[in-house]
Formats: structure tokens, C-alpha cells, sequence
């Protein structure tokens, strides 16, 4: 952790000196604002190598609890490591389905060896699907995957999508229809009354919002014979890492920009947000703010205050990689910066106090954009995901290649939680 800390407090000493060059009126001369660019870029450097820290450090705090109760797992590629963290049952059935992935359930024409009968029967027994095209037929028919196949592809589309790992995620075994009640009764108080007298009525103002389930595919990945029956080969490892980035890439803009039900896709959060209303002013610390294309001190104060308190704690902002490049160069009226950087462990960056999602998926500044949004997202943004992602393992299609191919299936849906007080906004530059 100590390496950790080192990194933490000489990024916290390079962003220091460099937001002593920000100018507490008016704009950087070219020299100082290409020396900010070099000590920022440096600082966006060590942000990257201290994330890898943390997560390298987190792992190994996990395999030290796996090495208390388990035996350690073999040194080769493709070894039992998984299977260490699971159940018996688990780790058996993941065998089996690694299994499945180089050589299919049965034997095929060709004399291509399928599933010996053990992890056949395993296979069998698991309360999985499979697919219309030939029940039970290794050559054409799919299968959920393990559990932790799917935990894991989730991991990765963190690094793809920081709104995906900022999200309520909502899970279910069946994607029909899903009512989500809602309830605003904001306007309705209670009342003074005298002795006596009768009590009025006042209906409570229920409501719902309908969450579907949209299907995603990583479309196919093929991969040849060879390599998909090489033992060393670790085919499992390898699915996950490319179903997880291209679903990661084809899921985030329709949960960022997506326009909802009436277009069958999910709804976005910056479609549902709310347009604050703000009347953008730019720069304020500039002698000749652009409204248009800059985002000031004044505009994140008003933003903020169009959110009600009470969606406040907790509450975050989201922004395109560009827009967060020009807000950490701002300072606040009394020539404080805005962006402070986390120096104590796991610490998060922070823009006047809160924290950020960055989504390259959002518009950047420019004139008409949606922006910048700010609000309860991480409570009030709704995944719906179910929860089984569908592999299906193709042989015919390439056999003159020497090839199978792979592709994955899962259905998705999002909504933002707004029973009417709106608690996501967005600034919009005129």
C-alpha cells in the first residue's frame, strides 16, 4: 500500500503545481496552458498506474484468502485458478462447459470427439436452455453459461463503460414486461385543522415505469480448431474478453442515448434526464467566455441547485472525456480549483465535492450539446438485465474453414426512476 500512497502524493504535488499556473482571472498565455497540458497529462499517467495498483493489490488480497483455505492452483496456462474461487459443483460444471466450448456435446460426422459421458451428464443436469436449433445437439445448440463467466464479463465492462458500473443494476430470470411503481406525491401536504372539523381527501399519485427487455449480441467470434483444442489454451478466458468488449461497446450508447420503447431500444439517461434550464455563461474566470463552447464555475453551481437536496448525497457528475479535460483547468470564484485529485487510498477525484462518471458516448461541449449531466445516477439509473447470457457454439457454418464460431446473446433494458421530481438534470450549451 505503500507504493500505492507514494503515487497518490506525487500526483497530488504535479496537479498542485500545475493548477498554480490556472490565472485567478482571465485566460492562461500559450506557455503556461501548454505546461498545465504537460504536468495534467503527466498526472492523467499516474492516475492510470495507480488504478492498476489498487486493482493488482485487491487481487491479492483475495488470493491470499483463496491460498488460506485451498490448495494453490497449478502454475499453467488455462489452470484450475477459477475453478479455485467456485463450489465443487461449480467448478465441475465450468469444466464441463470449457469442455463443450473446444469439442461440443456429441460426437460429430466427422468422428470429432464431443463431451465424455461425465461432463455430458453434468451438462445434462444443469437447468440450462438449449437452443431451437437442435435440442441437445452439440454441433448446433447453445448454453447458458456458468455464473462466473457472466460476474466476470461484467468486470470487464467496467473499463468500457463507467455508467455501466455506476448504475442500479435490476436482475431478473425472465425478461417479460417489468412494472416498476412509481410515486409523486410532492405536491400534497398535510393540513391544519381545527376540533371538529372533517378531514378532506387526498389520494395518493401512483404511477409506474415499464422496463422491456432488448436483445444484444457480441456478434460472431471465430476461432480454428487448432486453437480452440490446444490444452493450453484457455477458451473460456478468452470469450469472455471479447464478448465483454463488444458488448460493453454496443450496449453503452443506447444507455446513454438510447430514445426508449417507441424505437425498441432502452432509454438512454441523457434521453429521460431533464433539461435544467440554465442559461449557460461560460467560462466565468475568462475575459471572453463562450457560452457555447466552455462550461464555467457559475454553470456547475446552477446545475447543481436545479437538483433537490434530497437527490444531493451520493450524487455524481457525468461527462465526456474532453468536457472533464476543460473543468479541471476552472477555479472558483475565491481562485480555488474545482477538480481536486484523491490522495488518500482508493480516494476518488472530485469536481466541488462530488464525484464523476466519464462517458465517451456523451456529447462534448459544443453549441446545442448535452453536456454535462448531474444527479442521483448511481441510485436512480436502472439496468435491467437477464441475468442468463446465452452462448452458442457454431460448427457447420465454418467447418471448410476449419473454424467454429461463437456468439453470445443477452437482453437489456434501462429507465431512470423519475417518479417526477427528476433527479438526473442536464446542462445544455446554447
Amino acid at each position: 500500500m505503500s507504493k500505492i500512497r507514494e503515487l497518490r502524493e506525487r500526483r497530488a504535488r504535479i496537479v498542485a503545481d500545475a493548477q498554480r499556473l490556472l490565472p485567478a482571472k482571465g485566460s492562461m498565455s500559450a506557455e503556461d496552458k501548454a505546461r498545465f497540458d504537460l504536468m495534467m497529462g503527466e498526472a492523467d499517467i499516474l492516475k492510470d498506474e495507480i488504478d492498476a495498483e489498487e486493482r493488482r493489490a485487491e487481487a491479492s488480497m483475495h488470493d491470499n484468502d483463496i491460498h488460506r483455505t485451498r490448495r494453490p492452483p497449478e502454475a499453467q496456462i488455462g489452470n484450475g485458478f477459477e475453478e479455485a474461487r467456485a463450489s465443487g459443483d461449480d467448478r465441475r460444471f465450468r469444466r464441463a462447459f470449457n469442455n463443450w466450448l473446444r469439442h461440443g456435446l456429441n460426437t460429430d460426422d466427422r468422428g470429432n470427439k464431443g463431451l465424455d459421458d461425465e461432463d455430458r451428464a453434468i451438462m445434462l443436469s444443469r437447468k440450462v436452455e438449449h437452443r431451437d436449433m437442435g435440442v441437445g445437439t452439440g454441433n448446433l445448440g447453445g448454453y447458458f453459461v456458468p455464473q462466473g463467466f457472466v460476474y466476470d464479463v461484467d468486470v470487464a465492462m467496467k473499463f468500457v463503460s463507467e455508467l455501466f458500473a455506476n448504475s442500479n443494476m435490476l436482475d431478473t430470470s425472465t425478461g417479460n414486461p417489468l412494472p416498476h411503481p412509481t410515486s409523486n406525491d410532492t405536491m400534497n401536504a398535510g393540513a391544519l385543522i381545527g376540533e371538529g372539523q372533517q378531514v378532506s381527501e387526498q389520494d395518493v399519485a401512483v404511477g409506474q415505469i415499464l422496463f422491456g427487455a432488448y436483445k444484444f449480441t457480441s456478434n460472431l467470434v471465430r476461432v480454428s480448431l487448432e486453437l480452440a483444442q490446444d490444452s493450453a489454451f484457455d477458451m473460456e478466458s478468452f470469450l469472455k474478453q471479447q464478448f465483454a468488449i463488444r458488448l460493453a461497446r454496443g450496449l453503452n450508447p443506447f444507455l446513454t442515448v438510447g430514445t426508449g420503447s417507441a424505437n425498441n431500444q432502452p432509454m438512454g439517461l441523457m434521453t429521460a434526464a431533464t433539461n435544467s434550464g440554465i442559461t449557460v455563461v461560460g467560462d466565468d474566470n475568462a475575459t471572453t467566455p463562450n457560452p457555447s463552447t466552455q462550461i464555467g464555475y457559475t454553470d456547475l453551481l446552477s446545475l447543481e441547485h436545479s437538483v433537490d437536496p434530497l437527490y444531493r448525497p451520493g450524487a455524481k457528475w457525468m461527462m465526456h472525456d474532453s468536457t472533464l479535460r476543460q473543468l479541471k483547468g476552472l477555479r472558483d470564484k475565491y481562485g480555488r480549483p474545482l477538480w481536486v485529485p484523491g490522495v488518500a487510498t482508493n480516494a476518488p477525484d472530485t469536481i466541488l465535492g462530488y464525484r464523476y462518471i466519464l462517458n465517451n458516448d456523451m456529447s462534448p461541449i459544443a453549441s446545442g450539446n448535452k453536456s454535462l449531466a448531474f444527479g442521483a445516477i448511481s441510485q436512480k439509473f436502472t439496468i435491467r438485465r437477464v441475468k442468463d447470457l446465452a452462448v452458442l457454439r457454431l460448427v457447420e457454418r465454418y467447418a471448410d474453414f476449419g473454424q467454429l464460431g461463437f456468439l453470445a446473446f443477452s437482453r437489456f433494458d434501462s429507465q431512470l426512476l423519475d417518479a417526477g421530481t427528476h433527479p438526473v438534470m442536464y446542462l445544455q450549451n446554447p
